[in-house]
C-alpha cells in the first residue's frame, strides 16, 4: 500500500522556520512520504538550509528568488505584489477576489502554488503567513485536503501605522477565507489559540514552539562569583524586543553581567545599544538548544505593543529550559502557561519594567545557589512537559494528520 503523500509549504527558509522543519521530520518518521516546498531568499539562510537538508531523507523543493540565482523570480514576484497591492489600495480588500489578496500579501504566492502542485499530494500543510493561501489554493486545485499552521497572530503582527494596519487587515481577511476550509489548523500557544477563536472564530490545535529533548542533560553548575551570562536569540537583532530594557536594567542593577545575542543585527543597532554586547552568528534550528547551554539566564522580554507579541509563547522562552538555562521573561498572556509550570524557576517582570528587571538581576546575583536551583528546576520542567516529543506537541500533530488521512 502506497504511503500517504504530504506536501508542507513555507514562504521562508527551513532554517528560519523550525515549526515546518520539525513537522517534516516527525511526519517522515511516522511513515508518510514528505515533500517540503520552501523559499530561498538570502544567501546565509540558503547555506543553512543546505546543511539541514543534507541530514534529511525527505524530499524538498525550493522557490529561488535570490538576486544572484533567482533574479527573474525576484523581479517578477516583486512587480506582481506591488501591482496587486496598489490595486487593493484603490478598490479595497473586497474587490478582486482571494487570489488578488493572496498575491498582494505574499510575494511568492504563485510560485509556491506551482511548486506544490508539481507533484501529487494527499494533504497540503502550509505554515508561515505567506504560505497559508498557497496551501489552500493548492488543496482546492488538487481536490485534496489542506491544513494550516498559524504560527503567529497574523491579524495583529504589525504596528499602528497606516501601512501596518492595512497589512494586518489583509492578513485577517486571508485567514477568514482559508481557515474555514482547512482540515485542521494548528497554532503556537494556548493564548494564541484563544485569540484566534475569539477574533476569527477559528478553532486551533495548540502545538507549542518546543524543540526535542537533548540526548545529554545540561551541566548546571557555574563558577561562583563569575559574571552572569545572559543570552537572547532571534533571526534579526533589532529594536522592539526588550533588549534596550535589558541593557538599562543591567546598568541600574550594577551587577557584572555579559549580554550575548545571536542573529543578524540591523545596521547600527548593536552600536546604539552600547558596549558590552557579544554578537553571535545565526544558528540552525537543530543547534538552538546546544547554543543556549553556556549561559545562565535566557532573556525573552517581549513587549506588548502588538497583539501578537502580547499573546505569543516564543521559541526562546521554551528553548532555555531545555538547555538548563533559567528563563528571564516578561509576563504576558502568552508566557502565562509556562510561568505557571515553572513557578519561581522563571524570573518574570512586567513588559518594559526596567526597575523590576534590575531588581531580578540583583536578586540572582545576591542569592547564592538560587540560580543553580532555578536552572535545575527549569530543566526538570522541560523534561516533564515542555519538549517536542510530548503527546501534546508532536503527538497532537500526528493525531491531526492521522484523522485526515486515516493513517
Amino acid at each position: 500500500m502506497a504511503r500517504p503523500r504530504l506536501c508542507l509549504l513555507t514562504a521562508g527558509h527551513l532554517s528560519t522556520c523550525p515549526r515546518m522543519l520539525k513537522a517534516a521530520d516527525a511526519l517522515h518518521e511516522a511513515g508518510y512520504a514528505v515533500r517540503v516546498v520552501s523559499a530561498r531568499l538570502t544567501d546565509w539562510a540558503a547555506q543553512a538550509d543546505d546543511v539541514l537538508l543534507a541530514a534529511r531523507s525527505w524530499r524538498s523543493t525550493a522557490v529561488d528568488s535570490q538576486r544572484a540565482t533567482g533574479n527573474a523570480v525576484r523581479i517578477r514576484s516583486g512587480v506582481r505584489q506591488r501591482v496587486q497591492g496598489a490595486a487593493l489600495s484603490l478598490t479595497g480588500h473586497e474587490a478582486g477576489g482571494p487570489r488578488r489578496r493572496a498575491r498582494a500579501y505574499a510575494r511568492l504566492h504563485d510560485e509556491l502554488v506551482a511548486a506544490a502542485l508539481a507533484e501529487p499530494a494527499d494533504l497540503f500543510y502550509g505554515g508561515t503567513s505567506g504560505a497559508l493561501a498557497a496551501a489552500a489554493e493548492a488543496g482546492r486545485r488538487a481536490a485534496v485536503p489542506y491544513a494550516l499552521d498559524l504560527e503567529d497572530f497574523h491579524p495583529g503582527e504589525n504596528d499602528i501605522s497606516p501601512e501596518g494596519r492595512a497589512r494586518d487587515a489583509l492578513a485577517a481577511r486571508i485567514v477568514a477565507e482559508v481557515a474555514p476550509g482547512a482540515a485542521f489548523v494548528t497554532t503556537a500557544g494556548a493564548a494564541m489559540a484563544a485569540e484566534y477563536a475569539r477574533v476569527c472564530q477559528v478553532s486551533c490545535v495548540t502545538i507549542d514552539n518546543v524543540f526535542a529533548l537533548p540526548s545529554v542533560a545540561p551541566e548546571i553548575r557555574r563558577t561562583r562569583g563569575s559574571a552572569l551570562r545572559i543570552y537572547w536569540f532571534s533571526q534579526t537583532v533589532g529594536p522592539g524586543r526588550g533588549l534596550e530594557e535589558l541593557i538599562a536594567a543591567r546598568e541600574r542593577a550594577g551587577v557584572p553581567a555579559e549580554i550575548h545575542v545571536r542573529g543578524l543585527p540591523t545596521p547600527g543597532y548593536v552600536e546604539r545599544l552600547g558596549p558590552g554586547i557579544v554578537v553571535h552568528a545565526p544558528a540552525p534550528p537543530d543547534a538552538m538548544v546546544e547554543a543556549c547551554r553556556p549561559f545562565d539566564l535566557g532573556f525573552a522580554g517581549e513587549r506588548v505593543d502588538t497583539r501578537n507579541r502580547a499573546i505569543c509563547l516564543s521559541n526562546k522562552a521554551l528553548t532555555y529550559p531545555l538547555a538548563g538555562v533559567a528563563p528571564l521573561l516578561s509576563q504576558t498572556a502568552g508566557t502565562a502557561p509556562l510561568v505557571a509550570e515553572l513557578g519561581d524557576a522563571a524570573l518574570t517582570f512586567a513588559p518594559g519594567d526596567v526597575e523590576g528587571l534590575a531588581a531580578l538581576l540583583s536578586r540572582v546575583w545576591a542569592e547564592a545557589g538560587w540560580l543553580e536551583s532555578a536552572r535545575e528546576r527549569a530543566w526538570q520542567a522541560a523534561r516533564a512537559r515542555w519538549h517536542w516529543d510530548h503527546p501534546l506537541e508532536k503527538g497532537a500533530l500526528l493525531a491531526s494528520v492521522g484523522r485526515v488521512l486515516g493513517a
